[in-house]
């Protein structure tokens, strides 16, 4: 299920369920949502600070459920990642959020909201938040295409060059997933996310190699990887390889998947990047990788 696709004059939120971020970026934000025609209504403690966080985990958990609960907000867009979503998910209520469903938006640590209302069968945005919507330029490619997708006058096809460890192969499914380190510390719990037959998007930055083939390792153990119907690799930044594992971050990820037979695409554009392209979690896409190219369509 897609939420409503905006409309003119739309009421939007503003939240900062994790980390707190100089207000300079709200004010940005706030400027452009409101040249889209939309009413972005700032919550509580968007503008707060409490050490690595925007505030205590109550003051976040209840600016987070009155967004979730106002019928007359129509999108959430989360103001930054970074850390603290998992410590107050289990505080909130999504019985509203399932009867009038709203699009939210964001990425990394936002990841934890997307597995959660991914598991509803409703679909979110992966996507930049404040300092992307306000530093990129109005026109740029990154706001044209949240702007498109959210208001429904276009949904976001990609295609692109070939990688030498992508895997050939086509699929149409439901593709979920995000920051791989997020979804990493939501195994084994009540949000755990639901990758059966579905395609995997996963991404990370500052995880050491050897972390990464870690988490790869449980997915594998776990019959997570074995289970998909294909795979998504987007960014890995700001990391040093690490000669001693004998393997990049990108070869340690397709030996964890080499016994599949699903396709496989590396180095999708999405992640913690200057060009963080949006993804639909959630929906369903095509998925063609072949030795020309590789698409991605909804």
């Amino acid at each position: 299920m897609y939420p409503p696709f905006l409309k003119f004059a739309d009421k939007v939120a503003i939240v900062s369920p994790s980390g707190t971020i100089d207000s300079k970026y709200i004010d940005g934000a706030v400027k452009r949502l409101t040249e889209w025609g939309l009413q972005p209504v700032v919550s509580k403690h968007a503008r707060g600070s409490l050490g690595r966080y925007s505030g205590t985990p109550e003051q976040r958990a209840a600016d987070l459920q009155e967004a979730i609960d106002d019928k007359e907000i129509k999108a959430i867009f989360c103001s930054r990642g970074g850390y603290g979503l998992v410590q107050i998910i289990d505080r909130i209520d999504f019985t509203a959020f399932e009867l009038y469903p709203k699009w939210i938006v964001g990425f990394s640590d936002i990841s934890v909201l997307h597995s959660v209302v991914n598991s509803f069968g409703i679909v979110s945005m992966h996507a930049g938040m404040a300092r992307q919507l306000c530093e990129q330029p109005a026109d740029s490619e990154l706001n044209r295409l949240m702007h498109n997708a959210l208001f429904g006058t276009e949904l976001p096809n990609y295609s692109g060059n070939t990688h030498p460890l992508n895997r050939i192969g086509q699929v149409h499914s439901q593709v979920v997933g995000g920051n791989l380190s997020v979804l990493f510390s939501l195994r084994g719990t009540h949000f755990d996310l639901d990758c059966y037959q579905k395609i995997l998007f996963i991404e990370d930055v500052g995880e050491k190699p050897y972390h990464i083939d870690r988490m790869m390792q449980n997915l594998k153990m776990g019959g997570v990887l074995e289970n998909l119907s294909g795979l998504i690799v987007g960014q890995f930044s700001d990391y040093d390889e690490d000669p001693s594992m004998g393997r990049t971050v990108y070869e340690l990820i397709a030996d964890s998947v080499a016994d599949y037979d699903y396709p496989v695409l590396f180095d999708f554009p999405a992640g913690h990047i200057e060009r963080n392209l949006p993804l639909l979690t959630g929906a369903k896409i095509q998925l063609t990788v072949n030795s020309e190219g590789v698409s991605l369509k909804y």
